[in-house]
């Protein structure tokens, strides 16, 4: 399933909040629940289908508006021009270094730095280039090495996005589902980055 699958489950619009997903789960969780339904299979399966739907959206679903706020995002809110085709593949989310304070770095020791500032240039040349296989290596092992830093985590979910993108250009479908999801699961209060996500589901379900 996608996103929006994962949405329909639980009876709601895709980007519904974390709060309406919570709730609505709580609901359907109680009218399911196989204790309340003994010998009944159709409300066991449905119930194990918005479990998984939950289980998958609590770690992504945008927090609320009181929660968050789009301007921490380090990835800006771009447009996406009109569908043109599968071949259309809108370059839209970028890795910055708009960093603000105390937000998103960690303390980090002066060879650490010079490491991620080398792999951030490093990272936007194979990003440019489509390298994407190499540009994910580079990035999870930078992550591996400053697990702590969220600005690498961005960096990490922009390039699984990228590489999912790219996939849904090259018709794999199921592997462009799943470097999508990772993307999302990486950095899941990235809104603009969710957005993107969403997008490119919208185009995985026009080819699937």
């Amino acid at each position: 399933m996608d996103i929006a699958d994962y949405y329909r489950q639980l009876g709601l619009r895709s980007g519904a909040s974390l709060s309406q997903v919570k709730a609505s789960y709580r609901q359907l969780a109680r009218q399911y629940h196989p204790d309340v339904n003994p010998g009944n299979e159709q409300a066991k399966n449905k119930f194990i289908a918005i479990t998984e739907a939950y289980k998958f959206l609590v770690n992504i679903a945008p927090p609320d508006v009181a929660e968050s706020k789009v301007g921490n995002s380090t990835v800006p809110p771009t447009s996406t021009p009109p569908d043109r085709g599968v071949k259309a593949q809108p370059q839209a989310v970028k890795v910055t270094r708009k960093e603000p304070p105390g937000q998103l770095s960690v303390d980090l020791s002066a060879a650490e730095e010079k490491l991620k500032q080398d792999a951030y240039v490093e990272l936007q040349q194979l990003l440019k280039y489509q390298r994407f296989p190499r540009a994910i290596a580079l990035i999870e092992g930078l992550a591996q090495r400053i697990p702590e830093d969220l600005e690498v985590r961005q960096w990490q979910a922009i390039a699984y996005q990228r590489w999912g993108r790219h996939l849904i250009g090259e018709r794999q479908v199921d592997k462009a589902r799943i470097y999508l999801k990772k993307a999302v699961k990486t950095d899941p209060h990235n809104r603009a980055l969710w957005a993107e996500v969403e997008r490119d589901f919208r185009r995985l379900e026009q080819i699937y």
